[in-house]
């Protein structure tokens, strides 16, 4: 067969038996247009750094409740199974009765003297000597079942002294402070006798500090305030733990 070059006539033969359909594309050497080289799909970079931070955020959030499900779960009680049920809820109630006597003098000395901001008083404290008391075994991130109700037991008695400090405030005030003092030594009591229970009591009990000296009514009162306000914050403190070590 001869390669020469095809005439029109015999172009025209080839095309009406050639079959329908799109043409195939003619080479260039032929004067025909190059095809379009396929673009090749690469993924935006854009989008995995979109979502790199999320990701990222999502993995920091999952190791940090893990974390703290580890520490939960890893955060001993001690003796706290040996503390009877019964014991826990009474100290319970007796908190909250304690709470109530509080609120009656806070309320007393708010309507009756206008004090009614102990923070106003703050400065006061310091001159009048009033200590601080701290419950660090029954804070939430390190409770210590038998530290906490050593440090129950200390502060209560430490309470009882401040409130006897503050006798003669008002004659309003003097059946609140006798109940207020009563509940809380049999609070004090019923701690007490529990370590006692379970042989980890101290040989002797604590000695108190030097307690505050009141010269002035004004003093009495203010230092009524400030007492009753430090109470509140010691009981709330203790009612938490205590309520954590009587869940079952």
């Amino acid at each position: 067969m001869g390669y020469g070059l095809l005439t029109e006539s015999r172009v025209e033969e080839r095309l009406e038996g050639a079959p329908c359909g799109p043409s195939p594309p003619i080479p260039a050497a032929y004067g025909g247009e190059m095809p379009a080289p396929e673009r090749e799909t690469h993924p935006d970079p854009a989008e995995p750094a979109a979502q790199s931070p999320m990701k990222l955020m999502a993995l920091q959030l999952l190791l940090w409740h893990s974390a703290l499900w580890t520490v939960q779960e890893a955060t001993p009680l001690g003796p706290a199974s040996n503390l009877p049920q019964t014991f826990l809820l009474k100290c319970l109630e007796q908190v909250r009765k304690i709470q109530a006597d509080v609120v009656v003098m806070q309320e007393r000395l708010c309507s009756t003297h206008k004090l009614c901001h102990p923070e106003e008083l703050v400065l006061l404290r310091h001159s009048l000597g009033i200590p601080q008391i701290s419950l660090s075994s029954c804070s939430s991130q390190a409770l210590q079942p038998m530290g906490c109700l050593k440090q129950l037991h200390s502060g209560l008695y430490l309470y009882q002294d401040l409130l006897g400090a503050l006798a003669g405030i008002s004659p309003e005030l003097a059946p609140t402070l006798d109940t207020m003092q009563l509940d809380i030594t049999d609070f004090a009591t019923n701690i007490w006798q529990q370590v006692e229970d379970l042989g980890v009591a101290p040989a002797v009990q604590a000695t108190q500090g030097a307690m505050p000296v009141f010269t002035s009514a004004f003093q009495r009162r203010a230092g009524g305030v400030l007492v009753a306000s430090s109470l509140q914050s010691f009981l709330e403190l203790a009612y938490r733990a205590l309520r954590y070590l009587a869940e079952p």
